[in-house]
């Protein structure tokens, strides 16, 4: 047992590397008051991640008794959120909300290496209380970030709000997970599969606990009936911890769920099947129950967004309908799909951390998240208009963005198993919201400001940073073989033990 620990702790340097990291922001911010100090320690942290990760490149290893998985598909999301995490912190340091009033910093940049950790366990875990205990870490993390600027009248409630979705899924998924136990005997979702294989367990309430179970990813990924939590957190929080809910946190939680649907419920005694697909266990058909939440979630995300005139709010609603496409991936049942919504989450992270990020620089001349505010943007500040506009059509899916190619692998995927009719609307959805992103075109470039308003002026560093998110999301639409090729790869041996 000593011997297999000492061994699995060479295979978790990454997560090493963020404790460190935690403890050294805490510590930096007792001895000096100089912010800019523990977001450095943050940021090399980080760095020093993704070093570690880059060294796991190839290696497959189930870890501390089958608890914890570092393979290539836990790789791949590892670098989307070590991506998002040094992202973030650096729009922390020019954001006005985070860095508005005298209040310290440390423990803001401390709580996001603790959910960067939390983060990079989620993406690993190959054991329900592993996967839970994972999902808390980042969840309390978030709680606070949420709700750290609070000198803002809708920062506590969006705390509040959060803490108590929050607690009500992690009760449903805790029941779940003891239903499942009780019933398979086991945790490891390997045991698991192996128990359900046998045909011993009862059906209906093995169906129950999944759902239970289940209700705690989609509360994490914001997938419908689980996401009314989402706008109001994600408007009251500041727009730096927006951002990174609606991307890493999200890549976290759908990386957790394709891991227990494929390892759980997988049948590899099914012959006959075309190659990278996959069989589930007879009587546990998952299909049907993903397509009908992937619908609803897109749509009710598009349609709602159309309502909303805080920007904030509207890239909410929208970043719940991409978890509606991105879920498409899984409804495939095969490699195709999983590839896919991993795609789709490497484009996802430059668009739509690129909008938030024109949503902060507006806010910080402004003031205001109202999209009447964007009035007149395109002769006020043309490069950061011609930013959004360009961001906000890849989120549309049009070419010749990365959004575009994101979409489209979903869409073939889905072509390819038949399932064209989702497709259909996969394409309809996007028109949706193409309509709402338009609202801001419009005022962009359409309409005059109102009043006497003054041409915006950014720093040199918010331009680059700009264009560091920018220039991907047209790359990525024109050459994305290499993209491709690391997620088909990533996916290959998924789930094989």
């Amino acid at each position: 047992m000593l011997d297999q620990i000492l061994q699995s702790l060479g295979y978790v340097r990454p997560e090493f590397a963020l404790v460190f990291t935690f403890l050294s922001a805490i510590v930096a911010d007792l001895v000096t008051k100089r912010k800019a100090i523990v977001a450095g320690i943050v940021l090399g942290g980080f760095a020093a991640t993704a070093y570690y990760v880059f060294d796991e490149i190839g290696v497959s290893v189930s870890t501390f008794n089958n608890m914890l998985a570092v393979d290539p598909f836990a790789v791949f999301f590892k670098f989307v959120v070590i991506g998002s995490s040094i992202l973030i912190v650096m729009f922390s340091l020019t954001s006005n909300e985070v860095n508005g009033s005298e209040r310290r910093l440390g423990e803001y940049y401390a709580l996001l290496a603790a959910m960067t950790t939390g983060m990079f366990l989620m993406v690993g875990s190959s054991n329900l209380l592993m996967m839970y205990l994972s999902l808390e870490l980042t969840s309390i993390s978030s709680y606070i970030l949420a709700g750290f600027t609070k000198e803002a009248p809708d920062s506590a409630e969006a705390s509040l709000k959060y803490v108590i979705y929050g607690a009500l899924s992690s009760g449903f998924m805790l029941y779940g997970i003891s239903i499942v136990y009780g019933l398979t005997g086991s945790l490891d979702i390997y045991s698991i599969n192996q128990a359900l294989a046998s045909g011993n367990v009862s059906r209906i309430a093995l169906l129950i606990g999944g759902i239970l179970a289940v209700a705690g990813f989609g509360y994490k990924i914001s997938a419908v009936p689980f996401h009314f939590w989402t706008p109001d957190v994600y408007e009251g929080a500041p727009v730096t911890i927006t951002a990174y809910l609606s991307v890493a946190s999200k890549a976290a939680g759908f990386a957790m769920l394709m891991r227990f649907l494929k390892v759980t419920f997988i049948d590899s005694s099914i012959l006959n099947l075309p190659l990278g697909t996959w069989g589930t266990i007879k009587g546990f058909e998952l299909t049907n129950i993903i397509i009908i939440i992937a619908v609803l979630t897109m749509t009710l995300g598009n349609l709602v967004a159309i309502w909303q005139d805080n920007v904030k709010r509207l890239l909410a609603y929208s970043s719940i309908a991409h978890a509606g496409y991105m879920l498409l991936g899984l409804v495939v049942l095969g490699n195709d799909g999983y590839a896919a919504t991993m795609i789709y989450f490497v484009v996802y992270l430059f668009m739509n951390l690129g909008a938030f990020y024109v949503v902060m620089l507006v806010s910080n001349k402004t003031g205001s998240e109202d999209i009447q505010d964007y009035k007149g943007l395109g002769s006020r500040a043309p490069l950061l208009a011609v930013a959004m506009a360009i961001f906000l059509v890849s989120l549309t899916g049009l070419p010749p963005t990365a959004g575009f190619v994101g979409k489209l692998y979903l869409f073939a995927a889905l072509i390819r198993a038949k399932f064209i009719w989702l497709a259909i609307v996969g394409v309809l959805n996007s028109v949706i919201s193409l309509y709402y992103y338009v609202r801001i075109f419009r005022n962009m470039f359409l309409r005059d400001a109102d009043g006497h308003a003054e041409p915006l002026s950014f720093e040199a560093s918010n331009i680059v940073l700009l264009l560091v998110l920018l220039v991907p999301t047209i790359a990525l639409g024109l050459y994305f073989g290499p993209l491709v090729q690391f997620a088909q790869s990533s996916v290959a041996m998924f789930g094989v033990k």
